[in-house]
C-alpha cells in the first residue's frame, strides 16, 4: 500500500535516510517503512546469497525487572524461561484467556532482567497486556523510542559483523550480549527471521544513522545493500515463520498455526494454558499448511483454497519464490486432517492447482530450519 497524504504515519529514527537514499516508502501497520531500495527480487537474492540490512525500529522493545519477573513471564508466555540461561534467547507466544495468540515474541534472559521484542502492530496492545498482568510483581520499562533496531541477514553476515565487531562471531544462534559497535555500546544478538545467519543490533535512537552506515560500509565489497518490507515477506514465508495478521492472530491456537513446539504444556499454568488444552482434546476445527503452485500464477492472502471445486480454506500468505521459481504459500484449512491433492488456490477467478507439501519451503540457508508439516 502507498503512504496516504491523509495519513500521519509514524516514523522510525531511519526513516529520512531511508527516503533520502531512493527508498520506496509504505505504510506498514501506521508505520512509514522501505518496502524496497533497488528491487524486492533482488534485495531478496542479496540476503541469500551474501547479506542485507534491514530497518525494523518500528518492531516493539520492553525490559521486565524486579524479583518476581520470570514468574511473572513464566505466567505470561508458552515457552520454558527456565531453560535459558544469562545471555540466551527463545521464541515465544502470548496468548489471551481463549487460547488465542496475541502475538509472538522473542525473549531474551539478561543480568537480572529480561528484553521482550514483539511485533511493530501489537506494540500498545502486548504493552498494555504485559502491565495489566505484572501490577506490583514485575516493572515493565518500555525502551522503543529509545532504542533503534537493525537487523543484518545473510550468509556472509557474520564476515561484516567481524569486521565491526570481533567477538560477535562468537555468539551461538539466539544469544545477545552487550558490544561496541561504531564507538557506540548496545545489544546484539543473532537470531535471524530469513532462514539465514543472523544479527539483531539494538543502537540508542540518535545513534542508528551511524551504526547503519557502518554496516553498510564494512559490507561494501560484498556488496551489503539495504533491504525492505518486501524482501523481507517474501525471505520469512520460503522458511516457513508464521507472520502475525496472517497465519496467526487472536482467533489462531499455536496448535492450529502448527506451533505447538514453542508451547510447553508440562510448565507451572500460564495464561490460555487450560483453553488450549481443552482445544486440543476435542480436536483442531483448521490447520495451517504450505504448499506450492504447479503453473504460473501467484497466490495472496485470501485467495480461496478449494478441493474437486469445493472451498476447503483460504490463503494466509503467498508470493512468488525467487529461490524455487515458483508461487508458494500457506493456507488454513477445515479440520484436523490433511487434505491432498487436488488442491488448487483461485486466483484472478481461475483455480490453480497447487501441491501440498512441508514447509520450510527453501531449505539450503546458512542456518537449518527444522521441518514441520
Amino acid at each position: 500500500m502507498s503512504v496516504s497524504t491523509d495519513t500521519i504515519l509514524k516514523k522510525t529514527p531511519l526513516t529520512e535516510w531511508h527516503r533520502a537514499h531512493g527508498a520506496q516508502l509504505v505504510d506498514f501497520a501506521g508505520w512509514e517503512m522501505p518496502v524496497s531500495y533497488t528491487g524486492i527480487i533482488q534485495e531478496h537474492l542479496a540476503v541469500r546469497e551474501r547479506a542485507g540490512l534491514f530497518d525494523i525500529s518500528h518492531m516493539g522493545r520492553f525490559f521486565v525487572r524486579g524479583a518476581g519477573a520470570e514468574d511473572f513471564l513464566q505466567r505470561m508466555l508458552t515457552n520454558d524461561l527456565k531453560r535459558l540461561k544469562p545471555g540466551q534467547g527463545q521464541y515465544t507466544l502470548a496468548l489471551n484467556e481463549t487460547g488465542g495468540i496475541r502475538d509472538d515474541l522473542i525473549v531474551f534472559r539478561l543480568e537480572g532482567e529480561f528484553l521482550v521484542v514483539m511485533n511493530a502492530s501489537n506494540r500498545t496492545k502486548i504493552l498494555d497486556h504485559f502491565r495489566v498482568h505484572a501490577g506490583s510483581e514485575a516493572e515493565i520499562v518500555h525502551k522503543s523510542d529509545e532504542l533503534a533496531m537493525v537487523a543484518l541477514q545473510g550468509p556472509r553476515s557474520g564476515e561484516v559483523m567481524g569486521q565491526l565487531v570481533p567477538e560477535a562471531g562468537a555468539l551461538a544462534r539466539f544469544a545477545i550480549r552487550r558490544l561496541t559497535l561504531a564507538g557506540k555500546e548496545m545489544w546484539i544478538s543473532r537470531t535471524g527471521y530469513t532462514g539465514e545467519d543472523g544479527f539483531e543490533l539494538y543502537p540508542e535512537s540518535q545513534d542508528v544513522v551511524k551504526v547503519w552506515e557502518a554496516l553498510l560500509e564494512a559490507g561494501g565489497g560484498l556488496p551489503v545493500i539495504s533491504c525492505g518490507l518486501g524482501a523481507r515477506d517474501g525471505l520469512r514465508l520460503e522458511v516457513g515463520y508464521p507472520l502475525y495478521g496472517h497465519e496467526i492472530d487472536e482467533t489462531t491456537t499455536p496448535w492450529e498455526a502448527g506451533l505447538g513446539w514453542v508451547v510447553r504444556m508440562d510448565k507451572a499454568n500460564f495464561l490460555g494454558r487450560a483453553a488450549i488444552a481443552a482445544s486440543k482434546e476435542r480436536g483442531l476445527q483448521r490447520h495451517l499448511v504450505g504448499f506450492t503452485c504447479a503453473g504460473p500464477g501467484v497466490p495472496r492472502q485470501g485467495c480461496q483454497l478449494t478441493l474437486n471445486g469445493t472451498v476447503v480454506g483460504a490463503v494466509t500468505s503467498g508470493t512468488y519464490s525467487p529461490m524455487l521459481k515458483t508461487g508458494i504459500g500457506f493456507g488454513l484449512l477445515r479440520g484436523a486432517g490433511e487434505l491432498r491433492d487436488p488442491l488448487a488456490v483461485v486466483v484472478r477467478n481461475r483455480p490453480l492447482p497447487v501441491v501440498q507439501v512441508k514447509f520450510p519451503f527453501y531449505t539450503s540457508g546458512s542456518v537449518r530450519i527444522v521441518g514441520k508439516t
